[in-house]
This record gives C-alpha cells, structure tokens and sequence, in this order.
C-alpha cells in the first residue's frame, strides 16, 4: 500500500448521507458505497482509497488502532469513547446537543438567575449512554451522580424509576417533550469530526493534509 492510499471509517445510519456527500465534493468518488448493500468495505476505483462502513461508536477504536487511517465521528462519540486520536476538523453536519432532562413534575427549583438549581440533584442516578461525559459534568460542578448506561429507551428511565434523571442527545428535543421531559442544563453541542489515526497522519500526511483541507473549504461554505 502506498503513503497516499486512505482507508476512511463512515458511520452508519443518519450521518452517512452528508459523509458520502462532502467526500464526493471533496473528489472521492463515492458512488457504489450504499448503507443498503451487504458490503462493509468498498474499494474506491481512481482514488487510492477505500471506506469501512462501522458503527458510530466503533470508529475512534478502527481509527485508533490503524484499522482506520482516518473516519467521521459525532463529537458525542469522541468523548465519550475518549480515544487516543487526532481531532483535524469540524465537518459542522449532525448538529446535537448533551442535555440533562427530567420529569416535568420533579425539575429542581430555579435560581434567581432563571437557570434550575442542579445542586439538589447530588447522588442522584442518571440514566445514559454516555456516563463519561456525565460523570465529567457533574464532576466540573462539584457533585457526583451515579451512571446507569443504557442503549436505548433512556427516555423511559425516570419513568419506571430506575434514574432520576437523563443525560441524552438530542436534536429538536421533540421526543424529550413527547415523553414529557424537561431540559434542565445543557452540557455541550456536538457535530461531526473528521479523526486520524496519530501514525498514519504522519506516515500519509501530504493525503491526509490535502483532504482536510478540501472538506475545511466545503464546510466553510455550507
């Protein structure tokens, strides 16, 4: 394999499409990838390269690991896997933000500045899939929680009692208020990022480089 010949990690599911889209302006012709073909890996004729498709949260470890010579990832993922990777840039596609949310019958009371007083939610259970990035929240405030990770159906939680409240993701925040949750605080907003193996941004610089700078002059202009 040469130094210029890029294998590139791409979530599946919603952030696919934009992914494909901004490599395809970039110069990558990405024509036969398809999240609906049996294929997971694809070689890119014309390009020296070739895309792995993998789970949102398996990307940071093929990337790490060199599986991967660099991949799109939410920011969400990134920290809460905590890899040992190279941030190059924001792609500024899949727009979501961490918030903690409850019952709308139990939202602690609100400080005079109009923000809800987090500190009566000490040693509280939180239930998430992202106890990481929980856990460093509250850890910045000065409190501690206790994690419950969950995959799925976290808005159902404080619900059958198992958390008080949620850490999530969330877009619109139309399922928080379909599941009659309130946002409390918001953590941080995340997009999606392109990553790089820390070897191969090295040993395929001049490619990797040039890459980055194609998608940082498309992005610019979205």
């Amino acid at each position: 394999m040469s130094r210029g010949f890029l294998t590139i990690a791409l979530p599946k599911g919603k952030l696919l499409t934009d992914s494909l889209e901004v490599l395809t302006k970039a110069g990558i012709e990405c024509g036969e990838v398809s999240e609906e073909s049996r294929k997971l890996l694809f070689s890119l004729k014309g390009s020296e390269a070739q895309i792995i498709i993998c789970r949102p949260t398996d990307i940071p470890t093929y990337v790490e690991h060199g599986a991967a010579d660099i991949g799109f990832v939410g920011k969400d993922t990134l920290l809460e896997e905590n890899k040992d990777v190279a941030e190059l840039l924001d792609l500024k596609f899949g727009y979501c933000r961490f918030v903690v949310a409850m019952p709308e019958e139990s939202v602690p009371p609100r400080l005079p500045d109009g923000m809800f007083d987090l500190n009566v939610l000490n040693h509280q259970r939180v239930a998430t899939k992202f106890p990481r990035v929980t856990e460093e929240f509250f850890r910045q405030k000065g409190m501690q929680v206790v994690p419950i990770k969950l995959h799925g159906n976290i808005e159902l939680a404080p619900r059958v009692n198992l958390a008080e409240m949620i850490v999530d993701i969330v877009s619109t925040g139309t399922t928080l208020r379909q599941n009659h949750l309130v946002e409390v605080a918001p953590i941080l907003e995340a997009t999606t990022r392109l990553i790089a193996n820390r070897v191969a941004y090295r040993m395929k610089y001049q490619r990797i480089n040039d890459l980055t700078e194609k998608l940082r002059e498309i992005v610019a202009v979205k």
